[in-house]
């Protein structure tokens, strides 16, 4: 790939959220959006291989779209294809002003967000709908995220977009009064966003930043709208994970585990921000899965010498409670091995998996073949990681698990 075309290809990870956004509040349409933002993007690759991008890519990009978006309406219209108030629709876009500023930018991002998180679209749509349109993760990433076939997934976008269609769901930031019902769904989708980014599900790395800083950017612009304590919660949990990215691969991009990072690389000011975070959500005694989830990882980062699994382990019982999930439940089952050793956490490990839950989740068999490793029943092991590596599909965690079978088979 050639230097403009990376540099096209960067350009379109960090604005095609933020273009499609406005394009759907101005269009009302998000299949017709689609078209207009990807015209738009092909005319920008050529135009921009003979000079720079301009001073404000994001509003050529809009401004572009949107004439795209009237040239395609025309000629609906040539064909019959359109109802007669498409001419109204026709004229506002050609009124718009062509000056987007940064705040409609941002508004419209939290525009789509909530249109998608709209109490008439079915939870089971919301997240995955918000994920692909906005954030830009593809359905395959999505379908990984949820466990689920692609073709499942495909199918629930393709729902959640005809609903806002047919139920004329409202392209608006919602009233304060109607913002709790949505806030549940809308962290989900920050959060998500932030889990690709921090390790993604699939190719050839193990960071997509753009995708991690774009959640914490949201999740500052949620913050300054709706002051809630998971939404506190949400931002630590997330700044405090971040703030270990320099230092979680090497230079090869091969994965380093957190007791063999150099702690002094990590992100200081994050820490301390996510930790001020999590104090101040705790404080208000009205915080939930987040800010715990949050707790934990202030735990760790704050660890400078023997890390306080006791607390750990506390921290993950009450999670446990209030948000019981069998990914929480093995996270807790590593603590306790951390503890009160490698057969304590490989019994809960066990127990998981002869429930049938996670059964196709890599990290509960390399966690496993990590905890039989640990015991000296390198054959078991073998098998653990063996399981673990068929079902991983992102390269550096492949490498990871190689290493280990190549260091088990060599014992």
């Amino acid at each position: 790939m050639s230097a403009r075309h990376q540099q096209f290809a960067g350009l379109y990870k960090d604005y095609a959220g933020k273009v499609l956004a406005t394009l759907v509040r101005l269009l009302g349409d998000f299949d017709l959006a689609e078209e207009a933002m990807h015209e738009a993007f092909l005319v920008a690759l050529e135009t921009w291989q003979e000079r720079q991008p301009p001073a404000n890519p994001i509003a050529w990009l809009i401004s572009t779209g949107r004439f795209k978006a009237i040239d395609t309406l025309r000629r609906r219209q040539r064909f019959g294809e359109l109802e007669a108030d498409v001419q109204d629709l026709i004229d506002e876009l050609e009124q718009h002003n062509k000056t987007i500023n940064q705040q409609s930018i941002e508004d419209d991002q939290l525009r789509m967000i909530f249109t998608c998180c709209h109490p008439a679209i079915d939870p089971q749509i919301q997240i995955p709908l918000t994920l692909r349109e906005l954030c830009g993760l593809t359905t395959e990433e999505i379908a990984s995220a949820y466990l689920l076939p692609v073709s499942t997934m495909a199918q629930r976008i393709v729902r959640g977009k005809h609903k806002i269609k047919q139920a004329k769901i409202p392209f608006v930031i919602p009233d304060l009064s109607d913002l709790p019902e949505r806030l549940d769904a809308v962290l989900s989708v920050i959060y998500l966003v932030f889990n690709e980014g921090y390790s993604a599900s699939s190719g050839d790395s193990l960071l997509r930043t753009e995708l991690s800083s774009e959640a914490i950017r949201l999740a500052r612009l949620v913050l300054n709208l709706i002051p809630d304590a998971e939404v506190m919660g949400l931002l630590a949990l997330m700044l405090l994970h971040e703030s270990r990215r320099n230092v979680r691969t090497d230079a090869d991009g091969n994965i380093i585990l957190m007791e063999d990072q150099d702690r002094s690389l990590w992100q200081h000011s994050y820490i301390e921000e996510g930790s001020a975070l999590v104090r101040q959500a705790l404080a208000t005694r009205r915080f939930g899965a987040y800010t715990l989830q949050a707790a934990i990882a202030a735990v760790h980062a704050q660890s400078t010498g023997k890390t306080d699994w006791d607390q750990i382990i506390a921290l993950y019982s009450v999670l446990l409670q209030i948000e019981p999930s069998p990914v929480i439940e093995l996270n807790r089952a590593v603590a306790i091995a951390m503890r009160d050793g490698a057969q304590a956490g490989l019994n809960i490990v066990d127990a998981i998996l002869a429930r049938g839950d996670l059964a196709a989740y890599h990290k509960i068999y390399s966690t496993r073949g990590e905890l039989l490793r640990r015991l000296g029943q390198h054959s078991e092991a073998i098998l653990a990681f063996e399981q673990a590596l068929k079902l991983v599909k992102q390269a550096p965690e492949q490498r990871f698990l190689q290493q280990k079978l190549v260091q088990l088979k060599n014992h």
